[in-house]
């Protein structure tokens, strides 16, 4: 016969490197410093964050309401020594669930917990009969983290303050850009059929505005008021203008750009269509020079093949911030090349910009490139002067794989362009 092996029943909860280290965190309370009242009043508002949820929250007031309330003085030992089956009546639950509910304050770091050979809780007395140690629910770990707690909780009360904002002003955005084009009398019906079709690919976009987050609401709204102003035709405000006034243009090739403007804003022409391909109208004296945007865009077919090459010029994301004030103007704040790339979908989403155009361009010129071409791209169509921007990427992407696209001398001229247009 072979020997019987006993296995012994498990004493307790099961125990975690991370319950372990709250048990070290509560030994640490300085207790004193918080009210039974004031804990009460966090563990009501603890739901709003996610971390427990409203029958957890009743179970947690209820456990810090059992311990007297000279408990959390100096001298005392906040500690409840409750069965489940008392603690099931009180909340009006079963006992399995309030097992189940003191794993999860357990393992959210709301209590600790330290169980006896016979599962029963009590208290350890000294001879002076003060508690001095037991087993049961603890709650010194809420005073010890009832100041980054309040701070978290004050922190989502005003994130969902600012997404009720957020949420208000799109709504009315929305509703004021419908009425606007519906009012609009100025604009052929092709430029109308037009805006209310990018006004619902924003709609689109946003889906249920109720669940989306505040960061894409207010790009929306920022759009939606963008489509506003050029359906009431009012002139073209200047991004950054405080922040620019003082600004010298100290990465422009030449002191001149040439500029350029598109006569028909909204209707769709063949003869005023800008493209990457198409050549750049000839201005009057006092704008730059040719060297502002790419040279290559504007060749003829017989020179691209030239044997000519131009050194690529090095380009910094402030440089490519003040050539495209529009990316403020949608909401794009990027604080590193990464995060230009990480808004590249969306802008190409906004600016109409398929995802093959945008998986061709990333695949020929890499992230980085591909990002600050799209950048490009909606700082022209914000402009006016692209009225395609799917196919400018691609023409700049073709170019890019002929070796003729120079992307610098399109961010340094536009940074000059902005520079003038401030001064002026």
């Amino acid at each position: 016969m072979g020997n019987t092996q006993i296995h012994q029943r498990p004493i307790g909860r099961r125990i975690t490197p991370q319950r372990a280290q709250f048990r070290r965190l509560a030994e640490s309370a300085d207790i004193g410093t918080v009210t039974r009242a004031q804990l009460a009043v966090l563990a009501q508002s603890l739901t709003c964050t996610g971390l427990i949820n409203g029958t957890e929250s009743h179970l947690l007031v209820a456990l810090i309401n059992t311990v007297p309330a000279e408990s959390f003085d100096r001298s005392g030992r906040p500690i409840v020594f409750k069965s489940n089956q008392q603690l099931a009546f009180e909340i009006g639950r079963s006992v399995g669930r309030v097992s189940r509910m003191l794993s999860s304050l357990f393992d959210a770091g709301l209590i600790t917990m330290q169980d006896s050979g016979n599962y029963r809780r009590y208290p350890i007395r000294n001879g002076d009969g003060e508690i001095t140690d037991g087993c049961g629910i603890d709650l010194r770990i809420l005073i010890v983290r009832y100041a980054e707690l309040d701070e978290l909780v004050r922190q989502v009360r005003a994130q969902k303050k600012a997404a009720d904002a957020a949420l208000r002003r799109y709504r009315g955005a929305l509703r004021n850009a419908r009425y606007a084009l519906s009012a609009a009398a100025r604009l052929s019906e092709d430029s109308l059929s037009r805006i209310g079709a990018r006004i619902e690919r924003v709609s689109n976009i946003v889906e249920i505005a109720g669940k989306a987050s505040s960061r894409v609401l207010r790009r929306a709204t920022a759009l939606l008021e963008w489509l506003i102003e050029r359906m009431m035709q009012l002139p073209r405000r200047s991004a950054g203008a405080q922040e620019t006034q003082n600004m010298t243009c100290p990465y422009v090739e030449n002191g001149m750009h040439k500029q350029i403007t598109t006569p028909h804003p909204f209707d769709e022409s063949n003869q005023e269509r800008r493209s990457a391909n198409a050549e750049q109208l000839s201005s009057k004296a006092g704008s730059a020079s040719k060297w502002a945007f790419e040279e290559s865009l504007r060749r003829g077919r017989s020179e691209i093949n030239q044997p000519r090459r131009l050194p690529q010029a090095v380009v910094a994301l402030q440089d490519v911030l003040r050539a495209a004030p529009a990316l403020k103007t949608y909401g794009f704040a990027p604080s590193s090349w990464a995060d230009l790339a990480r808004a590249v979908p969306l802008m190409c989403r906004l600016a109409g910009i398929s995802e093959d155009a945008r998986a061709r361009a990333v695949e020929q010129m890499g992230e980085q490139q591909a990002a600050v071409a799209v950048a490009v791209t909606l700082e022209k169509y914000d402009r006016q002067e692209v009225s395609s921007p799917g196919g400018y990427l691609r023409a700049m992407t073709d170019r890019a794989a002929a070796g003729e696209l120079h992307l610098a001398r399109s961010v340094f001229g536009l940074a000059a362009r902005n520079c003038m247009e401030v001064r002026h």
